[in-house]
């Protein structure tokens, strides 16, 4: 029989080796598959950098593609589990046998929860930091901070420009992530190392608004966005949506 103590079933074995399962178990931190984003306001900036700098950061078989980066900032206001909070995704256009996508070397946000469940799920490569989306009288803002250094700066103008959210895909496939996934046993021998891939489902997207943009990188060797220096500002986009986080997808295994 099940123990059962402070009104929650004990695990059996067969619980924990099941898809899902979160230590600690009597108050699980990793959210399961499928879980929901609410009304999260969006800062998407697109600019010009060095393809050679691209190359640098993914890694093989992953190929860069093009010389746009796009930065995202996420003021998440309604999450499944995780509540409310900021998220920037740092990516840019690449492939991987044949499937367009997009790779993220670098991600930021302040959630405990978002952080693990995005290293310990998809491999992404989340630091905590502290990014911000603001309105600022006729100007959006959108930046990340970590160790008391601003890393990223976005502008934008407020709304003034109603676009078509299907421009956001003009520069390269966003929607496709994909990431490094590498996980040690205990013993310091690899257990995983594979390219994941996730997309997002059941997308609402409430408005969308388009503009020219600034964006100012500033070196942090703990938040190194610099890689991926600005040569060109093309474009931000402001969007309000709504989606679903499901199980993504192994699309190469190194082991």
């Amino acid at each position: 029989m099940t123990e059962r103590r402070w009104g929650l079933n004990r695990p059996t074995e067969a619980d924990i080796v099941a898809g899902g399962f979160s230590t600690p178990w009597d108050a699980p931190f990793i959210p399961p598959f499928p879980f929901q984003f609410r009304n999260a306001q969006i800062l998407t900036a697109f600019y010009r950098t060095d393809p050679a700098a691209m190359a640098f950061l993914a890694p093989p078989p992953v190929e860069a593609v093009g010389d746009v980066v796009a930065i995202h900032i996420y003021k998440m206001n309604d999450t499944d589990w995780i509540g409310p909070y900021h998220e920037a995704n740092v990516m840019f256009g690449a492939s991987i046998a044949g499937r367009e996508g997009a790779y993220s070397p670098y991600l930021f946000l302040h959630s405990d929860g978002g952080v693990a469940h995005g290293r310990e799920v998809h491999g992404q490569p989340k630091k905590y930091a502290n990014p911000s989306l603001e309105f600022r009288g006729d100007l959006i803002v959108g930046g990340v901070e970590r160790n008391g250094i601003e890393v990223v700066t976005i502008t934008t103008p407020y709304k003034q420009e109603r676009a078509d959210p299907a421009a956001m895909r003009a520069h390269f496939e966003f929607g496709t992530n994909l990431n490094l996934k590498s996980v040690n046993h205990i013993d310091g021998r690899p257990a995983i190392r594979q390219i994941t891939s996730r997309k997002l489902t059941d997308m609402v997207v409430h408005e969308c608004w388009r503009g020219p943009c600034t964006v100012e990188l500033r070196p942090n060797a703990q938040a190194p966005v610099f890689r991926l220096p600005v040569i060109e500002p093309l474009e931000a986009f402001f969007w309000r949506a709504d989606f679903t986080l499901v199980a993504g997808e192994i699309v190469h295994d190194y082991l």
